[in-house]
């Protein structure tokens, strides 16, 4: 039987939850990364979740903890080492004159220094590891702009293209891709249909998709993108759509 370990970022709400939940369901170790704890999973999980209490905005606090021996340790002994790159802040939502610099600091560094971080350390720290796999959870927003979402957009950008060039590199056993999930309700929506109008002009859109129940639910999302992650197609392209890669 393969032993399956997975780092989960964001773990503590919304969809990263929902994918924490779906992979400990599947009997994999999971390693959860967010700025406090799951109790509810913890007590639902027991050992199988080793949670870390980590902002990762805080990135030297990262770099100290990506130096020590944990990670490592966590995924010694696995067959197949799995990186799920899920926490991100859609925050500032405004035009650019209107974001507080210390506010684009803050995502960027979620959103992207964060996830190459943790992406080159997982990698190192799976040298001996017969499969490994990284998982960006992107956005449609990183191939379209909305008026208003500059930084998220730019930085799902990010993520798309860091997949597709990590891809070239043909490293060792490793397979990557970054995919869209669709709409999703969790937090994210809460903060757009809270958001002002004149900044974002797209509200009433993602409002009318929430009034008229066109959200998709956190779980199934989150079994999708198990599935997908565990599959052996996984990576075959490094960039894609969740409601394509499991059509």
């Amino acid at each position: 039987m393969t032993k399956t370990a997975a780092v989960v970022t964001g773990h503590s709400r919304g969809l990263g939850e929902a994918i924490a939940a779906e992979l400990l369901a599947r009997d994999v170790r999971v390693l959860g990364i967010s700025r406090g704890a799951n109790s509810n999973l913890a007590q639902r999980h027991g050992s199988a979740l080793t949670q870390l209490a980590l902002d990762l905005a805080d990135l030297p606090a990262l770099t100290r903890w990506l130096e020590s021996d944990a990670l490592p340790q966590f995924l010694r002994g696995c067959d197949l080492a799995l990186l799920v790159n899920n926490a991100g802040l859609l925050e500032p939502l405004a035009p650019l004159e209107k974001q507080e610099p210390a506010d684009v600091v803050r995502a960027i560094s979620v959103n992207v220094g964060a996830v190459l971080a943790l992406s080159a350390a997982f990698v190192a720290a799976t040298d001996d590891v017969a499969d490994r796999r990284i998982l960006h959870i992107s956005s449609g927003a990183g191939r379209k702009a909305y008026a208003g979402w500059s930084v998220y957009c730019a930085s799902k950008a990010a993520l798309d293209h860091h997949a597709r060039t990590v891809a070239t590199d043909r490293t060792e056993r490793l397979r990557i891709s970054a995919v869209a999930p669709g709409v999703i309700d969790t937090y994210m929506q809460d903060l757009i249909r809270a958001s002002n109008a004149n900044d974002v002009p797209d509200r009433q859109r993602f409002e009318d998709m929430w009034r008229e129940g066109r959200l998709q639910n956190p779980t199934d999302v989150a079994r999708s993108l198990a599935d997908f992650a565990l599959s052996d197609s996984f990576g075959s392209e490094p960039v894609s759509e969740l409601r394509r890669v499991t059509a």
